[in-house]
Formats: structure tokens, C-alpha cells, sequence
């Protein structure tokens, strides 16, 4: 993988990635520790990987910290919060990443609940420990984003729009947070090669992730995109608050 932010860049620096046991999270994570950031590591139910992640992460000379936590849980996340203030004492960097949905045996409302109303919840949580310079990065998808306009597959209408509600939701806090000099910026990406969404996705509509290949002509995979995500914490914030990834062409406005 190629290193998007140079060395040293995020030295003395915390970062927060949920969802960072495996794929984009974890790719994320690591991108940000090579730049120098210590890193907490995020997992709902991985937790070897993400242990895992944390020993590679650690011989480049950071701090690392594990934490288990179901975003949905209030309790859970007042936790967490409660382990990184005590061990490094300031968030610097929020990078909301974990998102579900479409997973089986999961409650009729539980796109919702995860996407919108935890982010919130974990945005809440963090407040207390950023300050002056800190940054929220929400990740989310084109599907998503453009639903208002662009239609989606009907298997992932559902989760695009409970991910476009949460993304109004934090985009509502930007006062409350500029009060506060933190930025927030949104990552918007095309489908990504090689996520479970999209191996979901291609699993109820087969043939799905090549008709999106040819029309986008490029899908970026894993760390290409966890790579953009890495810069958006770095890089100058657009006057909309937006980042897009890959093709938009076929997507409406918002």
C-alpha cells in the first residue's frame, strides 16, 4: 500500500476509526499510524483482527488502543470514550466509518439505528474529548449520498437511505461543532471492490458490481479508497463539506 500522508505528518496526534477491525477501517487506521497518529482500534465482534491490527500498527512506533463496542449501545460508547480519555486524553481525529445493514437476523430498524442514530450517538460521546482543530470524517457511499436524486438497487435502498439520514443528521451539527473549531468532512465513495457490502450486494443481484465497473469505468478497492479517507483528514475541507470518490457521473445532484 502506498503511504497517501507522509511520515510524521500526524505525529502527537489521536485518531478514532470505528469500525476498524478489517477492510476500509482497518486500512484507515493503518494509513493514519504510518503518517504518525496513535490509533484507536474499533471492533464490534473481530477481535483477534483487531488485536492483530493493533501489534502491526505498534512497530511503527505509535500508540495503539483496542476497543470493543457496539455503536448502538449507549453504555458500550460511554466506555470506549471513557478508555481513550484515559489513555491519551484528547481525540483529535473522529472517523466515523462503521455502517451495516443489509446483515441477516438484524432488527427491522436496525439500518436506521446504526446509521444514523449511533453516529450521532458516538459524535455525542466524543464532543467532550476534541477541541480546537479536531476533525470528523463520516463515511458514506455515492448510493447513499445521492439517493435523493440517483435511485439504487432496491436491496440497498433500505441502508442508502438510513446512511443519507445519518449524514444529515451530523451535516445539521456543523454549527455546533465550528463553534467549537472542529471540522467535518464527508467522504463519499462508488462501490468499493472487495467489500462485504458489495459481495452482498452482487450475492441478492448478481451482476451488479460488473454493471457498476463498466458504467463508473474504475471502482477503487479497499485501500485505494481507505486511502482518500486518510487525506480527508489532512486536506483542505471543499466549501460543501463533501469529498467524492471515483465516478459521479451517473449520479444526480444532491
Amino acid at each position: 500500500m502506498s503511504q497517501p500522508i507522509p511520515a510524521g505528518t500526524l505525529s502527537g496526534r489521536t485518531a478514532l476509526v470505528t469500525g476498524s477491525s478489517r477492510g476500509i477501517g482497518a486500512d484507515t487506521a493503518r494509513y493514519l499510524a504510518e503518517a504518525g497518529a496513535n490509533v484507536v482500534i474499533n471492533y464490534r465482534n473481530k477481535a483477534p483482527r483487531a488485536q492483530k491490527l493493533a501489534t502491526e500498527l505498534g512497530e511503527l512506533g505509535v500508540e495503539t488502543l483496542v476497543v470493543g463496542a457496539d455503536l448502538t449501545d449507549e453504555g458500550s460508547v460511554a466506555a470506549m470514550m471513557a478508555a481513550i480519555g484515559e489513555t491519551f486524553g484528547t481525540l483529535d481525529i473522529l472517523v466515523l466509518n462503521a455502517s451495516g445493514g443489509m446483515e441477516s437476523g438484524m432488527g427491522e430498524d436496525y439500518a436506521l439505528v446504526l446509521n444514523r442514530d449511533a453516529q450521532l450517538g458516538v459524535l455525542s460521546a466524543a464532543l467532550p474529548w476534541m477541541h480546537d482543530g479536531s476533525r470528523v470524517v463520516f463515511v458514506t457511499s455515492h448510493q447513499a449520498h445521492f439517493i435523493r436524486t440517483t435511485p439504487t438497487m432496491p436491496e440497498y435502498e433500505a441502508v442508502a437511505l438510513s446512511k443519507r439520514a445519518g449524514e444529515d443528521a451530523l451535516r445539521a451539527r456543523i454549527p455546533e461543532l465550528a463553534e467549537r473549531g472542529i471540522e467535518f468532512v464527508v467522504v463519499s465513495g462508488d462501490m468499493i471492490e472487495g467489500t462485504i457490502t458489495a459481495t452482498l450486494l452482487e450475492r441478492a443481484n448478481p451482476g451488479a458490481l460488473a454493471s457498476r465497473r463498466e458504467s463508473a469505468g474504475k471502482l477503487y478497492n479497499v485501500s485505494e479508497f481507505a486511502a482518500e479517507i486518510a487525506l480527508a483528514v489532512v486536506e483542505p475541507i471543499a466549501a460543501d463539506n463533501t469529498r467524492l470518490v471515483g465516478d459521479v457521473g451517473s449520479f444526480g445532484g444532491e
